[in-house]
């Protein structure tokens, strides 16, 4: 049944939240969230961001991690229009980057084939921002000289590659970092893949687990000994692939001390 409108419809904002530091959100994102009715977000936003939302806003979880889908992206498409024609200021928050493995565009294009009104506040994805919180430089002179994004799960199974279908081959470039976001189950399969075709299994290579939040913890190892790095560290938590020779700089630039914030923030509070 259709929902009948009972005022201006308002542009439904699609913010980006970051990689979990409050003191990342652009003074964009903060000052639209702080004007959201309602809010729908998504479980990778970390709980001080979720802090900003004023008293009276109505919450919504939509959830969003790999293989556990608390709503299924029809249903937030769907929940979008119906909230927006209702005449609701309307905040879609999602952890990093709207356009950037966040399904943004999707919901932005549900929008606008139903002539509802929208606008898109980018925010720091995880790749610039776990990595420089990690001391680790995406580009380098003599090092790096690109970087690619790949995702490392898909819902679609496939008969040997775990439905990653992509082109190794120029994957496995050693002159330019490789980022890998949800690629945490398939670490392994990422890696044999990588030295398959040609990748030498001593490249450096790192996860970040918790980026920029008070629990982050960089494993820096190698390609070959990553996946069980990671094993090891059984932790569940949002974690970032880094493959390159800029990881072998963190040693050297990490400036993040994630204990340290914290004691601090206990000792102001």
């Amino acid at each position: 049944m259709a929902v009948e409108a009972k005022g201006a419809v308002h542009p439904v904002q699609l913010v980006g939240a970051g990689p979990g530091d409050p003191d990342l959100l652009t003074i964009k994102a903060l000052r639209v969230l702080q004007a959201a009715e309602v809010v729908v977000y998504d479980k990778l936003v970390s709980p001080e961001i979720l802090a900003l939302i004023p008293p009276g806003a109505t919450r919504i979880f939509a959830g969003k991690v790999a293989r556990n889908h608390h709503m299924p992206q029809a249903e937030i498409n769907t929940l979008l229009v119906s909230l927006a024609r209702r005449g609701r200021r309307v905040v879609r928050l999602k952890g990093g980057d709207p356009f950037l493995f966040g399904r943004g565009g999707e919901e932005a294009l549900t929008l606008a084939r139903q002539s509802i009104p929208f606008e898109v506040v980018p925010g720091v994805t995880s790749a610039s921002g776990c990595t420089a919180y990690a001391g680790i430089p995406l580009t380098h002179r003599g090092l790096s000289h690109g970087v690619r994004f790949v995702t490392g799960h898909t819902q679609e199974a496939g008969a040997d590659d775990g439905g990653l279908d992509l082109n190794w081959r120029s994957l496995a470039d050693p002159d330019t970092t490789l980022i890998v976001y949800m690629g945490r189950t398939n670490i392994r399969l990422i890696a044999e893949r990588l030295t398959a075709h040609g990748l030498a299994p001593e490249t450096p290579a790192a996860a970040i687990i918790e980026g920029t939040r008070p629990g982050q913890t960089a494993l820096l190892a190698t390609l070959a000994t990553l996946a069980q790095r990671i094993e090891e560290l059984d932790r569940a938590a949002p974690t970032l692939i880094v493959i390159g020779r800029v990881v072998a700089l963190a040693d050297a630039l990490a400036w993040f001390r994630p204990s340290a914030e914290a004691e601090a923030g206990r000792s102001t509070g």
